[in-house]
C-alpha cells in the first residue's frame, strides 16, 4: 500500500500493533492520530516543518541540570496545567504546576528556620497545617518549599550571587501537623526569556511574567502527594500568569504587621509580612 495522505495515519498506527504495553500502544496511536490531523489541517511547508524541528532542537539544547526548557514549553502552552487539572483530586488543596526550578534538592531545615540566606529584605513568616481531607492533622508530613527572592530570581539563576539553597527548605510538620518558616516576600518575575521559549513568547506578543508565589510539594504516608503554589494576594499578573497556573483558592493574603511581640515570637523584626493557611491532602485510593 502506498504511503499517502489518506493511508499515512493507519500505516503508522499499524506499526505499533505489537507494542507489548497496551497503555503505550494507546498513547502512540492517539498521538499519531492527532499529530497527523494537525499536519493535515495546517499543511506546513517543508521550510515551516524544518523551522519547527529546529525550534524543538533548540529547546532540548537549552536544557541543563538547573534549567528545563521543555517544562517551560509545556507550561506556556498550558499543557502542564491541563495535565494537573485532569489528574486533580477534588478532596484536597488544588494543585498547580511544578515549574522549571525544582532542579536541586531542598536542604533539610527545622521548623521556624529561615530559608532566606541573604537577609537583606524585610522578613516574612509563613505558617500553616497539613491536614488529611477529613480534617485530621498529619504529623511528620514532608513540606518541600522553594521560591524566588524579593527581586524575582531563584538561586539556580544567580550562582555566585545567591547562596546555593537560598529560598529552599525541606520541613517536617510537628505533632499537630503544623509547619512554620521564615523567608522574604517573593516577587513577581519573568520566566527565562533568553532561550527559544522567550523567542516564542515574543513572536506571539505574550508577556513572560508570573505572579508572586511560593512553591510547595507536600507528602504524607497514605496520602497522594500535592504539588501546588500559594500566590501572594495583590501581586501583578494574577489574572494573566504566563503559565496559566493561578487558581483563586490558592491566593493568600500576606498581611503586614507592626506587632513587636508577634515579631519576637517568630524570630523576626517588625514590620514583617505573614501568611497562614492549610494544605489538605487527599487519601490514597484504596
Amino acid at each position: 500500500m502506498d504511503f499517502n495522505e489518506h493511508t499515512a495515519t493507519r500505516a503508522v498506527q499499524d506499526s505499533f500493533r505489537d507494542t507489548p504495553d497496551p497503555r503505550l500502544r494507546e498513547l502512540l496511536e492517539a498521538l499519531t492520530r492527532h499529530l497527523h490531523a494537525f499536519v493535515g489541517e495546517v499543511r506546513p511547508s517543508i521550510h515551516e516543518w524544518e523551522k519547527a524541528i529546529a525550534f524543538l532542537t533548540a529547546v532540548g539544547q537549552t536544557c541543563t541540570d538547573t534549567r528545563q526548557e521543555f517544562v517551560l514549553l509545556s507550561d506556556v502552552l498550558g499543557v502542564s496545567m491541563l495535565v494537573e487539572t485532569l489528574n486533580e483530586n477534588e478532596e484536597g488543596t488544588e494543585s498547580t504546576v511544578l515549574g522549571p526550578f525544582h532542579m536541586v534538592e531542598s536542604p533539610p531545615r527545622a521548623l521556624g528556620d529561615s530559608i532566606d540566606l541573604v537577609g537583606e529584605a524585610p522578613p516574612c513568616v509563613v505558617a500553616g497545617r497539613v491536614l488529611s481531607s477529613d480534617g485530621t492533622p498529619l504529623p511528620n508530613a514532608e513540606v518541600d518549599v522553594w521560591q524566588c527572592n524579593d527581586k524575582g530570581f531563584y538561586d539556580v539563576q544567580q550562582p555566585g550571587i545567591q547562596p546555593s539553597g537560598n529560598g529552599r527548605g525541606l520541613f517536617h510538620t510537628d505533632s499537630e501537623g503544623r509547619f512554620r518558616f521564615r523567608t522574604v516576600l517573593p516577587s513577581h518575575y519573568p520566566i527565562p526569556t533568553d532561550g527559544p521559549i522567550g523567542r516564542f513568547l515574543e513572536a506571539t506578543g505574550r508577556h513572560p511574567y508570573r505572579p508572586a508565589h511560593i512553591h510547595f510539594i507536600v507528602r504524607a504516608d497514605g496520602h497522594t502527594p500535592l504539588t501546588t503554589h500559594v500566590f501572594v494576594a495583590g501581586s501583578p499578573y494574577l489574572d494573566s500568569d504566563a503559565v496559566f497556573a493561578v487558581k483563586q483558592s490558592l491566593i493568600v493574603d500576606f498581611a503586614e504587621s507592626d506587632d513587636e511581640e508577634a515579631a519576637a515570637r517568630n524570630g523576626v523584626q517588625a514590620p514583617f509580612r505573614h501568611a497562614e493557611f492549610d494544605l489538605i491532602l487527599s487519601r490514597d485510593p484504596v
